[in-house]
Protein backbone atom coordinates (compact mmCIF):
# COMPACT_ATOMS: atom_id res chain seq x y z
CA UNK A 1 0.00 0.00 0.00
CA UNK A 2 1.56 3.36 -1.22
CA UNK A 3 2.22 6.32 1.70
CA UNK A 4 -0.24 8.51 -0.18
CA UNK A 5 -2.76 6.12 0.06
CA UNK A 6 -1.84 5.42 3.85
CA UNK A 7 -2.18 8.82 4.64
CA UNK A 8 -5.71 9.67 2.90
CA UNK A 9 -6.71 6.83 4.60
CA UNK A 10 -5.22 8.26 8.39
CA UNK A 11 -6.96 12.04 7.19
CA UNK A 12 -10.21 9.94 6.38
CA UNK A 13 -9.94 8.06 9.87
CA UNK A 14 -9.23 11.52 11.76
CA UNK A 15 -11.86 12.89 10.17
CA UNK A 16 -14.34 10.02 11.58
CA UNK A 17 -13.58 10.55 14.75
CA UNK A 18 -13.51 13.77 14.88
CA UNK A 19 -17.39 14.14 13.50
CA UNK A 20 -17.97 10.89 16.21
CA UNK A 21 -16.71 13.34 19.05
CA UNK A 22 -18.41 16.24 17.41
CA UNK A 23 -21.69 13.95 17.08
CA UNK A 24 -21.34 12.96 21.39
CA UNK A 25 -20.65 16.74 22.10
CA UNK A 26 -23.80 17.92 20.12
CA UNK A 27 -26.17 15.31 21.21
CA UNK A 28 -24.54 16.57 25.06
CA UNK A 29 -25.32 20.24 24.11
CA UNK A 30 -29.54 19.62 23.46
CA UNK A 31 -29.27 19.15 27.38
CA UNK A 32 -31.36 16.39 26.74
CA UNK A 33 -33.42 15.49 30.10
CA UNK A 34 -33.26 11.77 31.12
CA UNK A 35 -36.75 10.54 31.81
CA UNK A 36 -38.63 7.02 33.21
CA UNK A 37 -38.68 4.67 30.50
CA UNK A 38 -35.40 5.72 28.67
CA UNK A 39 -32.70 3.20 28.09
CA UNK A 40 -28.75 4.02 28.38
CA UNK A 41 -25.17 2.63 28.38
CA UNK A 42 -22.78 3.38 31.42
CA UNK A 43 -19.20 3.31 30.48
CA UNK A 44 -16.47 4.11 33.09
CA UNK A 45 -12.99 4.46 31.49
CA UNK A 46 -10.51 2.14 32.15
CA UNK A 47 -13.07 0.12 34.09
CA UNK A 48 -15.02 -2.40 31.81
CA UNK A 49 -17.17 -4.32 34.41
CA UNK A 50 -18.46 -1.22 35.91
CA UNK A 51 -19.97 -0.49 32.38
CA UNK A 52 -23.65 -1.63 32.31
CA UNK A 53 -26.70 -1.01 30.28
CA UNK A 54 -29.56 0.03 32.42
CA UNK A 55 -33.08 1.73 31.92
CA UNK A 56 -34.09 4.76 34.05
CA UNK A 57 -37.09 3.47 36.82
CA UNK A 58 -40.31 5.07 37.06
CA UNK A 59 -39.10 6.87 40.43
CA UNK A 60 -36.27 8.27 38.05
CA UNK A 61 -33.65 5.59 39.39
CA UNK A 62 -30.80 3.51 38.34
CA UNK A 63 -29.64 0.57 39.67
CA UNK A 64 -25.92 0.45 39.70
CA UNK A 65 -23.25 -2.11 39.99
CA UNK A 66 -21.82 -2.05 43.74
CA UNK A 67 -23.22 1.71 44.29
CA UNK A 68 -26.92 0.86 44.19
CA UNK A 69 -29.50 3.31 43.04
CA UNK A 70 -28.84 6.42 41.47
CA UNK A 71 -31.37 9.49 40.92
CA UNK A 72 -30.62 10.56 37.73
CA UNK A 73 -34.74 11.09 36.17
CA UNK A 74 -34.61 15.07 35.44
CA UNK A 75 -30.48 15.61 34.89
CA UNK A 76 -28.92 16.35 31.72
CA UNK A 77 -26.70 13.33 30.00
CA UNK A 78 -23.76 15.47 31.23
CA UNK A 79 -25.20 15.77 34.89
CA UNK A 80 -26.09 12.00 35.24
CA UNK A 81 -22.08 10.78 34.48
CA UNK A 82 -21.18 13.65 37.24
CA UNK A 83 -23.85 11.99 39.96
CA UNK A 84 -22.19 8.22 38.91
CA UNK A 85 -18.89 9.43 39.19
CA UNK A 86 -19.45 11.34 42.31
CA UNK A 87 -21.10 8.19 43.64
CA UNK A 88 -18.46 5.84 42.70
CA UNK A 89 -15.81 8.58 44.54
CA UNK A 90 -18.33 8.46 47.89
CA UNK A 91 -18.08 4.56 47.79
CA UNK A 92 -14.55 4.43 47.60
CA UNK A 93 -14.83 2.73 44.33
CA UNK A 94 -12.67 4.53 41.97
CA UNK A 95 -10.84 7.82 43.23
CA UNK A 96 -11.14 9.61 39.70
CA UNK A 97 -13.98 7.49 37.24
CA UNK A 98 -14.32 9.35 34.00
CA UNK A 99 -17.99 7.84 33.33
CA UNK A 100 -19.68 8.45 30.00
CA UNK A 101 -23.58 8.04 29.39
CA UNK A 102 -25.17 7.38 25.99
CA UNK A 103 -28.56 7.05 25.29
CA UNK A 104 -29.46 3.96 23.51
CA UNK A 105 -33.25 4.55 23.13
CA UNK A 106 -35.39 7.38 24.40
CA UNK A 107 -38.41 6.38 26.10
CA UNK A 108 -38.99 9.37 28.26
CA UNK A 109 -39.78 12.33 25.35
CA UNK A 110 -43.69 12.00 25.95
CA UNK A 111 -46.21 13.07 27.93
CA UNK A 112 -49.10 11.18 29.31
CA UNK A 113 -52.71 13.45 29.39
CA UNK A 114 -55.37 11.49 31.29
CA UNK A 115 -58.70 12.59 32.75
CA UNK A 116 -61.16 14.41 31.15
CA UNK A 117 -60.00 15.17 27.78
CA UNK A 118 -60.83 13.90 24.44
CA UNK A 119 -58.41 11.92 23.79
CA UNK A 120 -56.29 10.27 26.84
CA UNK A 121 -52.89 9.05 26.12
CA UNK A 122 -49.64 10.00 25.24
CA UNK A 123 -47.79 12.25 23.39
CA UNK A 124 -44.72 13.51 21.97
CA UNK A 125 -43.11 16.38 22.83
CA UNK A 126 -42.49 18.25 19.33
CA UNK A 127 -40.88 20.87 20.92
CA UNK A 128 -38.60 21.43 23.54
CA UNK A 129 -40.57 24.82 24.77
CA UNK A 130 -44.32 22.68 24.85
CA UNK A 131 -46.64 24.42 27.14
CA UNK A 132 -49.46 22.93 28.89
CA UNK A 133 -52.22 24.35 26.68
CA UNK A 134 -50.58 23.05 23.73
CA UNK A 135 -50.53 19.57 25.43
CA UNK A 136 -54.16 19.70 25.87
CA UNK A 137 -55.61 20.72 22.60
CA UNK A 138 -53.26 18.01 21.12
CA UNK A 139 -55.53 15.94 23.42
CA UNK A 140 -58.56 17.17 21.62
CA UNK A 141 -59.05 19.78 24.70
CA UNK A 142 -61.13 18.85 27.89
CA UNK A 143 -64.65 17.50 28.28
CA UNK A 144 -67.97 18.90 29.35
CA UNK A 145 -67.37 17.24 32.81
CA UNK A 146 -63.84 18.62 33.15
CA UNK A 147 -62.53 20.16 36.27
CA UNK A 148 -61.36 23.94 35.93
CA UNK A 149 -58.00 22.91 37.15
CA UNK A 150 -55.25 20.56 35.68
CA UNK A 151 -52.63 18.87 37.96
CA UNK A 152 -49.07 18.29 36.30
CA UNK A 153 -46.82 15.85 37.95
CA UNK A 154 -43.00 15.16 37.18
CA UNK A 155 -39.80 15.63 37.85
CA UNK A 156 -37.33 18.90 37.99
CA UNK A 157 -34.04 18.22 38.60
CA UNK A 158 -33.92 14.83 39.93
CA UNK A 159 -36.84 15.95 42.79
CA UNK A 160 -40.50 15.06 42.18
CA UNK A 161 -42.52 18.18 40.74
CA UNK A 162 -46.76 18.55 41.22
CA UNK A 163 -47.98 21.76 40.66
CA UNK A 164 -52.24 22.36 39.93
CA UNK A 165 -52.76 25.28 36.94
CA UNK A 166 -55.95 27.04 36.45
CA UNK A 167 -57.45 25.98 32.96
CA UNK A 168 -59.92 28.86 32.02
CA UNK A 169 -56.93 31.22 32.52
CA UNK A 170 -54.70 28.46 30.26
CA UNK A 171 -57.09 28.75 27.44
CA UNK A 172 -57.57 32.36 27.55
CA UNK A 173 -53.60 32.87 27.37
CA UNK A 174 -53.93 35.34 30.70
CA UNK A 175 -52.13 32.53 33.14
CA UNK A 176 -48.60 32.48 33.95
CA UNK A 177 -48.68 29.35 34.80
CA UNK A 178 -48.35 28.04 31.23
CA UNK A 179 -46.06 25.85 32.14
CA UNK A 180 -43.23 24.42 29.60
CA UNK A 181 -43.42 20.42 29.77
CA UNK A 182 -40.45 17.97 30.58
CA UNK A 183 -40.33 14.67 29.20
CA UNK A 184 -42.14 12.08 31.25
CA UNK A 185 -44.43 14.80 32.64
CA UNK A 186 -47.78 13.66 33.54
CA UNK A 187 -51.41 16.29 32.85
CA UNK A 188 -54.16 15.01 34.61
CA UNK A 189 -57.62 16.82 34.61
CA UNK A 190 -59.90 15.60 37.56
CA UNK A 191 -63.75 15.57 36.69
CA UNK A 192 -65.14 18.50 37.75
CA UNK A 193 -67.32 18.68 41.41
CA UNK A 194 -71.54 17.95 40.96
CA UNK A 195 -74.19 19.23 42.89
CA UNK A 196 -77.59 17.13 42.89
CA UNK A 197 -81.19 18.75 42.58
CA UNK A 198 -84.46 17.43 43.32
CA UNK A 199 -87.70 18.34 44.55
CA UNK A 200 -90.00 21.27 42.67
CA UNK A 201 -87.08 21.66 40.20
CA UNK A 202 -87.75 21.81 36.07
CA UNK A 203 -85.08 19.18 35.86
CA UNK A 204 -84.04 17.64 38.55
CA UNK A 205 -80.59 15.92 37.90
CA UNK A 206 -76.38 16.13 38.49
CA UNK A 207 -74.77 19.31 37.24
CA UNK A 208 -71.70 21.00 37.67
CA UNK A 209 -70.83 22.98 40.54
CA UNK A 210 -69.79 26.56 38.82
CA UNK A 211 -66.49 28.33 40.46
CA UNK A 212 -68.63 30.74 43.25
CA UNK A 213 -72.11 28.97 42.31
CA UNK A 214 -74.66 30.52 43.99
CA UNK A 215 -77.88 28.91 45.68
CA UNK A 216 -80.13 30.73 43.01
CA UNK A 217 -77.62 29.57 40.07
CA UNK A 218 -77.74 26.40 40.98
CA UNK A 219 -81.73 26.08 41.00
CA UNK A 220 -81.80 27.75 37.82
CA UNK A 221 -79.05 25.27 36.17
CA UNK A 222 -81.84 22.89 37.13
CA UNK A 223 -84.53 24.76 35.24
CA UNK A 224 -85.67 26.58 37.35
CA UNK A 225 -88.82 26.20 39.97
CA UNK A 226 -92.05 24.88 39.50
CA UNK A 227 -95.39 26.25 39.67
CA UNK A 228 -95.52 24.24 43.51
CA UNK A 229 -92.28 25.26 44.80
CA UNK A 230 -90.99 28.03 46.87
CA UNK A 231 -87.29 29.35 46.32
CA UNK A 232 -87.62 30.10 50.21
CA UNK A 233 -87.94 26.25 50.92
CA UNK A 234 -84.94 25.25 49.82
CA UNK A 235 -82.89 22.92 51.55
CA UNK A 236 -79.11 21.36 50.98
CA UNK A 237 -78.06 18.01 52.50
CA UNK A 238 -74.39 18.56 52.97
CA UNK A 239 -71.53 16.42 54.35
CA UNK A 240 -68.96 18.57 56.07
CA UNK A 241 -65.83 17.63 56.64
CA UNK A 242 -65.63 15.76 59.66
CA UNK A 243 -67.83 12.87 57.43
CA UNK A 244 -71.14 14.25 59.37
CA UNK A 245 -74.36 14.95 57.47
CA UNK A 246 -75.89 18.15 57.99
CA UNK A 247 -79.28 19.93 56.61
CA UNK A 248 -79.61 23.43 56.10
CA UNK A 249 -81.54 26.09 55.27
CA UNK A 250 -79.62 28.27 52.54
CA UNK A 251 -79.87 31.89 52.04
CA UNK A 252 -79.96 32.48 48.28
CA UNK A 253 -76.70 34.10 47.84
CA UNK A 254 -75.18 31.85 50.03
CA UNK A 255 -72.14 29.43 47.53
CA UNK A 256 -72.94 25.77 46.54
CA UNK A 257 -70.16 23.49 47.51
CA UNK A 258 -69.64 19.93 45.87
CA UNK A 259 -71.45 16.96 46.83
CA UNK A 260 -74.33 19.17 48.03
CA UNK A 261 -77.84 18.17 46.98
CA UNK A 262 -80.50 20.67 46.97
CA UNK A 263 -84.29 19.73 47.82
CA UNK A 264 -86.74 22.33 46.32
CA UNK A 265 -89.86 21.78 48.49
CA UNK A 266 -93.64 22.95 47.57
CA UNK A 267 -95.04 26.00 48.61
CA UNK A 268 -96.80 26.43 51.94
CA UNK A 269 -99.66 28.02 50.18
Amino acid sequence: MSPKLLRSIGAIAIALAAAAATAQDASKATDYRLAPGDSIRVQVYQNPDLSVDARVSESGVVNYPLIGPVQIGGLSITEAERAIAQALQKGNILKQPQVNINLVQQRGNNVAVLGQVQKPGRFNLETTNMRVSEMLAAAGGITTTADEVATITGTRNGQPFRKQVDIPALLSGKSGDDLVLSPGDTVYVEKAPTFYIYGEAQRPGNYRVERNMTVMQAIAAGGGITARGSQNRVRITRTNPDGKTVEISPRLTDVVQPGDVLFVRESIF
